[in-house]
Formats: C-alpha cells, sequence, structure tokens
C-alpha cells in the first residue's frame, strides 16, 4: 500500500502573526511545528503500514524551514518526504495549494490513499483536503473517524456527521480527512530521529510539478484576505460583592431586577 501524507508547518499557536497589508502569515522569526491535526493523519497511515506494508510519503508545501516538520514525520516512522518550495508558490490560496499538491501527488505516481488533517490550525478552513480530491478526481472522505475496512480494491470508513456517524464504502485511490478520534498519535523515536537526521529531502518547484504558473501563487488564488483586524470584546459586566448579610440581601435584589428587566423570569 502506498499512502500519501500531505502536511504543513504551522506557527506555534500563540505566535500566530498576520502581515496587515498582505493579508498573509508572517513566518520569519517565529517558532513552528507541525499542524497538530496533521499528527492523525500521520498516525493514521503508520498504522495501515503497520497492518498492510507499504510505504509512506510526507509532502509538505513551504519554504525551506518546512524540511523540519518532514523529517519529524519520518522520526514518527514515514518513509521518504518531499518539500515543494519555490518563490512562485508564496501567497497561495487553499485553492492554489490544493492544485499544487495534488500536481505533485501525480507525479509520484500510483498510490493508493492521501490522508490529510482535518484542518490546519493557522488557517482553520479544512479546504486543503477535499480540494485536492477535487484536483486529482477521486472520492473523498471528509471528518474520518475510523478506517472499518480495506479490501478487494476498496475502503470501509466510518465518519462524523451532524447526527452522529455515517458508514459509506469508497473505491481506491481514495482521498480522507481525518478527525482526532482515529487515532493517538505516537512520539518520534530515537532510532527515527537518526534516520531522518540523515536523509535528504527533495524539494520541487513549479518546473518539477508542471503546475501552470497562472494557477499558482496570488496569481492563481481566486481569494483575498482585504482586512484583518483583532475583535473587539464588547461585552460589559457588573461584579456584585457579597461582605455581610445586608449586602447578600442587596445582591439578590440586584441580580432579580436584572432578570426581570431582561424578561428572563
Amino acid at each position: 500500500m502506498k499512502i500519501i501524507v500531505p502536511i504543513k508547518q504551522v506557527p506555534e499557536t500563540n505566535n500566530v502573526k498576520m502581515d496587515p497589508v498582505t493579508g498573509t502569515m508572517i513566518r520569519e522569526g517565529i517558532e513552528n511545528i507541525v499542524n497538530p491535526l496533521d499528527l492523525y493523519a500521520i498516525e493514521t497511515a503508520i498504522r495501515l503500514k503497520e497492518k498492510y506494508g507499504g510505504k509512506i510519503i510526507v509532502i509538505s508545501m513551504g519554504p525551506e524551514k518546512a524540511i523540519e516538520a518532514i523529517k519529524e514525520a519520518i522520526a514518527m516512522g514515514c518513509d521518504d518526504g518531499i518539500l515543494l518550495s519555490d518563490k512562485k508558490f508564496a501567497g497561495s490560496d487553499t485553492f492554489a495549494t490544493s492544485y499544487v499538491v495534488a500536481k505533485a501527488i501525480k507525479e509520484l505516481g500510483d498510490f493508493d490513499l492521501v490522508i490529510c488533517g482535518e484542518r490546519a490550525t493557522d488557517g482553520d478552513t479544512g479546504q486543503v483536503g477535499p480540494g485536492i480530491a477535487s484536483f486529482l478526481d477521486l472520492p473523498l472522505s471528509t471528518f474520518t473517524s475510523e478506517i472499518v475496512s480495506i479490501e478487494n480494491g476498496k475502503i470501509r470508513v466510518k465518519r462524523l456527521v451532524e447526527e452522529g456517524y455515517e458508514e459509506i464504502e469508497m473505491t481506491l485511490p481514495a482521498v480522507l480527512t481525518v478527525v482526532k478520534e482515529i487515532s493517538d498519535p505516537r512520539l518520534p523515536t530515537l532510532r527515527g530521529k537518526l534516520r531522518a537526521k540523515k536523509m535528504g529531502i527533495p524539494v520541487w518547484d513549479t518546473q518539477k510539478i508542471g503546475a501552470e504558473e497562472q494557477k499558482i501563487g496570488l496569481k492563481g488564488s481566486p481569494t483575498r484576505v482585504v482586512k484583518i483586524f483583532t475583535p473587539k470584546v464588547t461585552r460589559e459586566g457588573e461584579k456584585i460583592i457579597v461582605k455581610d448579610e445586608k449586602t447578600l440581601y442587596q445582591a439578590v435584589d440586584r441580580i432579580m431586577d436584572y432578570l426581570i428587566k431582561k424578561e428572563l423570569i
């Protein structure tokens, strides 16, 4: 079984910063980590490899620093990694990103599964996994919580829906986006870290994957961030301090007046 896992290196959650002019994320000078929700996709792929055999290839799109994320996935148990990096990719929205990753997957050739995290913590859209499926014209299961079986060229999965769960069957190859419920990510091993440290990660650019320049970067992104701002907290409250029996009755009267005024009682 050949499994491809697209991952993303994201800023540590508390350090997310945006450029107010371009509307893009500032990545320089801040700590970056593997997107936490991608760890569940990595773990799912490793468990499938342990059960069925095969190979796992990790793909990440970003600057050269994203090699760190790829090597962490390899240290966990993945086999190989590829970095998609080109100045022409800069500013790509989810549509352009999905296109680039899909082109790279096509370049890799035959595969059985593409497993993605539910979403990235920096963008929080959950659009890249479905976008990859669309560009590859493959069946898709989003919010996958369990892989029930894989046999006879088909995969049966359980996925989260509004009413609970539903079970679906798809023909391979297919694309999955997975939720936390599907697994508990393992930690990188010392042996894995040593192996990852020695590995050279190939870097693929626009020319290597055969991407059309009008479909990548800002030029190929149909969406734009036109304004970013920090939301203001408009909630106001009144603090009532009770010191003795007298102030206790006053507090109760104040609360009752408020509830009556708001027509809550």
